[in-house]
């Protein structure tokens, strides 16, 4: 094996073979595919019966399998119509946490939607205020205008 120094990093293939094609399957996964094909219904009763008899570790793997990894949140959160609002949202967010409603990694996923929210409303209200302050210099042009006529 060369040393460290030597090896070289970037392009995993040589110039003009860009490797495999996008979609493409392995050999191995798909001679596995053919053999299993049309046994899937008898190859899934059997796990289970393995399952039911006491195999915990087909037990485990059919439940990572089956049951679902994500699980819809339900928490009430207060109206954000002002930026401000999001500490009152985190704030529900926080007890939902704490009185073991949600988990950690939910809280977060919700945290963040609660952050974009906020930013968004933000940019809008910048936006408006940038809007009045343009239209009042407009009309101060305007009238600096008027009175150079006179």
């Amino acid at each position: 094996m060369p040393p460290l120094a030597s090896r070289r990093r970037g392009r995993p293939f040589q110039k003009g073979n860009a490797g495999r094609r996008l979609g493409s399957r392995n050999r191995t996964t798909v001679v596995a595919e053919a053999l299993l094909r049309d046994e899937e219904i008898e190859l899934v009763r059997k796990a289970i019966e393995m399952a039911k008899a006491g195999d915990a570790q087909m037990l485990k793997f059919l439940f990572d399998r089956i049951l679902p990894k994500a699980r819809s949140v339900l928490v009430n959160l207060p109206r954000m119509d002002h930026a401000s609002d999001a500490v009152d949202a985190l704030g529900a967010i926080i007890e939902a946490v704490g009185t073991g409603r949600i988990a950690p990694s939910e809280a977060s996923a919700l945290a963040s939607l609660v952050e974009a929210y906020a930013r968004t409303i933000n940019v809008a209200d910048l936006e408006l205020r940038m809007d009045n302050i343009e239209k009042k210099l407009e009309e101060i042009v305007t009238l600096e205008e008027k009175l150079k006529e006179r």
